[in-house]
């Protein structure tokens, strides 16, 4: 693998990750959320393409279930990466970036939700340092950005993993 250059994105990018990654909705959305504080969309590069990205959702967990037993931990969401890059680094990659972004910012741990049925994302997951925590799985909803701007809210059951985060 190339070497891969992950950096938070700019606005003055959105069409050249939208040119492989697609979801325009979905970046606009998480770009405007960025300019407010909300989070850090990060993008994975190989030279002037953008093969995967990465959201730090900073702001208070939408579940009540998260806010009450991590309250103030960010939760690292819509890890992707461009199907013919995958099994390559690209998202392990985005993960380390990401722990070290918030460990810089003084976060000593991060958590995620990943589908009960998604066993390729837990495996990669496990291997990075994440547990599951003990309270069991919760009820999330899974937003799907659709390309003429509306939202599509689904129901989706979710491990919760957590990691606590150290200077590596």
């Amino acid at each position: 693998m190339r070497s891969i250059d992950i950096r938070p994105a700019v606005r003055a990018e959105l069409p050249r990750i939208c040119r492989t990654l697609g979801q325009r909705p979905y970046f606009v959305d998480r770009l405007n959320a960025q300019a407010t504080g909300h989070g850090v969309l990060l993008v994975a590069w190989d030279r002037t393409e953008a093969v995967g990205d990465l959201y730090l959702w900073l702001a208070a967990a939408e579940e009540r279930e998260i806010r009450a037993h991590l309250p103030g931990v960010p939760l690292i969401t819509h890890l992707e990466v461009e199907a013919d890059r995958r099994n390559r680094g690209v998202g392990t990659a985005l993960m380390r970036h990401a722990e070290r972004h918030l460990w810089l910012d003084g976060l000593k741990q991060v958590a995620l939700g990943v589908g009960l049925h998604n066993e390729a994302a837990r495996r990669l997951y496990v291997r990075l340092g994440y547990v599951e925590w003990p309270h069991g799985p919760i009820d999330t909803t899974e937003v799907l950005f659709r390309a003429d701007g509306t939202r599509e809210h689904r129901p989706e059951t979710c491990r919760i993993m957590v990691k606590q985060l150290a200077s590596e």
